[in-house]
Order: C-alpha cells, then sequence, then structure tokens
C-alpha cells in the first residue's frame, strides 16, 4: 500500500489555507498558521503521528484566532480523507492513555467513514498566553468531521493548561499513528463488516 497522500486548498472570505500530508510519512512538517502556540500544537501532531505534513494558513488574524484554527482542521481533515481512500488494510482502531508530568489525557479513534468528537476536557484558563484554549476543542471538531473519523479525547487530570492542550493533540497523534497504519495480515481489505467505511 503506497502513495497514500493528499494536498487540499480551501479558500473563504475569512481564511486561505493549503495542506499536504502523506500518511506513509516521517513526521515531518512545514507549519505556519500565523499562530505560534498552534504551530508548535500541530508540529506535535505531525511528529506523534507520523504523518508528514505541510501547512500555509492565511487568515484573518486581525479579528481573532478561531477560523484559521478551525479552517486548518477542516483542510486537514479533508486531506486525511483523501489520502486514506477507501481505507483498506488500516487497522481502524486505536486508544492511549498519554503521560506529560503531571498530566494525564487519553484518546480513543475509530477510523469508520462516521465522524463523531466527543470531548472531555476541560481547561482552568481562557488563553495559553494569547491562544484561546477554547480552540482545541475547535480544531479537534473540524478534524473529526471532515476526516470522517470517531474521536474521544479525555482528560484524566492535569494543572498545567499548555500540558492538558498538548497531550491532546500527542494523544490524538500517537491513536491515529496506529488506526491509520496499514495491517499487514488485512491489507487488501476494507475493515468493516459492512464492506464500506464511507460513512
Amino acid at each position: 500500500m503506497s502513495g497514500r497522500k493528499a494536498s487540499i486548498e480551501r479558500k473563504t472570505s475569512e481564511t486561505g489555507i493549503a495542506v499536504s500530508v502523506d500518511l506513509d510519512g516521517q513526521g515531518r512538517h512545514d507549519i505556519k498558521t500565523g499562530v505560534g502556540f498552534f504551530d508548535h500544537m500541530l508540529e506535535q501532531l505531525s511528529r506523534h503521528s507520523g504523518i508528514d505534513m505541510t501547512v500555509r494558513a492565511d487568515g484573518d488574524l486581525h479579528i481573532d484566532d478561531h477560523h484559521t484554527v478551525e479552517d486548518t482542521g477542516i483542510a486537514l481533515g479533508r486531506a486525511i480523507a483523501q489520502a486514506l481512500g477507501e481505507r483498506r488494510g488500516i487497522v481502524r482502531y486505536a486508544s492511549l492513555d498519554l503521560a506529560m508530568d503531571e498530566c494525564l489525557t487519553r484518546a480513543a479513534v475509530d477510523v469508520s467513514g462516521r465522524p463523531f468528537l466527543v470531548w472531555n476536557v476541560a481547561f482552568s484558563a481562557p488563553k495559553i498566553g494569547t491562544f484561546d484554549t477554547e480552540l482545541v476543542r475547535e480544531f479537534f471538531q473540524a478534524l473529526a468531521q471532515n476526516a470522517g473519523i470517531t474521536l474521544h479525547v479525555t482528560n484524566h487530570y492535569g494543572a498545567n493548561n499548555h500540558h492538558i492542550a498538548e497531550t491532546c493533540f500527542k494523544a490524538v497523534a500517537r491513536v491515529l499513528r496506529t488506526a491509520l497504519a496499514i495491517d499487514p495480515a488485512r491489507a487488501g481489505e476494507i475493515p468493516s463488516t459492512k464492506g464500506s467505511l464511507q460513512g
């Protein structure tokens, strides 16, 4: 199974986003959204998922970061869905508890073609630096909806909001790494009794 790559360009009156992914990459990344903390989180997503990512975003940051973050999630989700194609041979399911210092976060995914997000993460402050903490959920909502994945994220505990956000991105990255991998015993098969993972 090779060539699981895709590029997406999405332009609206609020943002212009260009995303390229290689699901069988090495976690290489070239990311510039104009939002420093978000760039850092996307770099974690790429590095720990093994997905090569190039992201360019030109958004209305003079208003706030919301449109840039959400629209990047939309474009990245669509690129992943396109690269997956029929989803033949993928492992499909994964779950993981990820620790970082005082923080522990669980992510679970079903690359099902049916988008759904369950989000059990609370932040104790509205911002991390200048970044709105509520945008972490907005990104994952957009990603799950457009990638066609069921995604559950639960922060068990944590004191530092940067760590809580970072464990969310890293945990999701690690479950994507497992679930998107090709199962060598089922390389040509769609992992569903319905014979389709197209929703």
